[in-house]
Parts: C-alpha cells; sequence; structure tokens
C-alpha cells in the first residue's frame, strides 16, 4: 500500500520520524497554547469589531474584551515561546531547505505578532494618556507615560499590524491547507 504522506514514496523519512522514542507531535501544551492563542486572537479581533460608538457602554466593554483577549495573548505567548525554546519542535518531513527556511521565517513572523501586538496595545492606551482598564477589576496599569507626540504612531502601528497579521493568519492557515490536502504530509497533524 502507498503512504498518502510521502508521494515520492519515500518511506524511511517517515519511518524515522514515527520510529519509537521519536515524537512526530507537539506535546499537549504546546498544543493546548497553540489553539488557546488562535482562540483569544479570533476574540480579540471579534471584541474590537464589534465595540461600538465611542462613549457607549457597548465600546467600554467590547474593548474590555479586547484588552483582556491582547493581555492573554501576551502572556500565553511568551509562556509558548519559552516552552519552546526549552523543548523545541517535532522534528519535520522536509529535504527542502527552501521549505525549512520558509517554515522558521513563518513562526518567527507569527511570534513576533502575538507579541508585538498587545504590545503595541498597551502603549496606545498608555501614550493617549490612559491606563489599561481591567474589565470586572476595578485596576487598571500603565507602563510608560503620555506622550502626545507619539500617540498617532504607536496607534497606527497597533491598527496597522492589527491589519497585516490577518494576512499572517490567513497564509499559516493556507500553508497548513496545502501541506495537508495537496503535499500530503504530517505537518497539519503535527498539531492536532
Amino acid at each position: 500500500m502507498k503512504d498518502l504522506a510521502q508521494p515520492n514514496g519515500d518511506h524511511h523519512a517517515v519511518d524515522m520520524l514515527h520510529a519509537p522514542g521519536t515524537r512526530f507531535r507537539y506535546d499537549r501544551l504546546a498544543i493546548l497554547m497553540h489553539w488557546a492563542i488562535f482562540l483569544l486572537v479570533v476574540v480579540a479581533y471579534a471584541a474590537v469589531n464589534l465595540r461600538g460608538p465611542k462613549g457607549s457602554e457597548s465600546r467600554d466593554f467590547w474593548m474590555g474584551i479586547h484588552v483582556w483577549a491582547g493581555l492573554l495573548v501576551l502572556g500565553l505567548s511568551l509562556l509558548r515561546l519559552g516552552w519552546r525554546l526549552t523543548h523545541g519542535p517535532p522534528p519535520v518531513d522536509s529535504s527542502s531547505i527552501v521549505m525549512t527556511w520558509l517554515a522558521k521565517a513563518a513562526h518567527i513572523a507569527l511570534y513576533a505578532f502575538i507579541i508585538l501586538q498587545p504590545i503595541f496595545g498597551v502603549l496606545t492606551f498608555n501614550v493617549e494618556g490612559n491606563p489599561v482598564p481591567l474589565l470586572g477589576t476595578g485596576m487598571s496599569f500603565s507602563i510608560v507615560g503620555a506622550n502626545a507626540s507619539l500617540a498617532p504612531l504607536v496607534e497606527d502601528l497597533h491598527e496597522a499590524v492589527g491589519e497585516i497579521f490577518y494576512y499572517v493568519i490567513g497564509l499559516h492557515a493556507a500553508a497548513a491547507l496545502w501541506h495537508h490536502y495537496v503535499l500530503r504530509d504530517d505537518t497539519m497533524r503535527r498539531m492536532i
């Protein structure tokens, strides 16, 4: 029977990946953090798009959800990055230097986005002279002081990165589907 994961019939690479004692998938904690971050990013995007007009209760509520989702993304992303650096990814079944390089570049871009975007969000509040409100707690915090000259730039950065992130997420999902349905390799199954 032909191995669908290897269209060229190279069973040795698959055998090595699935050999006893060889880790094929990411571990459960890495998978849990990946999907939790994904869901929190969806919540953050949904909340910012559902907010109402300035000064409305709806806007305050949805911006509060947006802030919490962003802060949780930041926290989980830092934990996930630490976990990845100490545990490493499972081996990749690719003899292509280009594919390996693209995968590494994509992961670096994703980590940069999920770490920098929430930081830009916090800075947006702060440089505009507002502490970051923590919905439901009555607490807020600032990491930098107000800076009216930087405020437009930081807000534009937060919005631009958010817009670009839509495409990065889309490319990430498309690449996973391409690997699964076209190349028929194990790339997508490593994270489920």
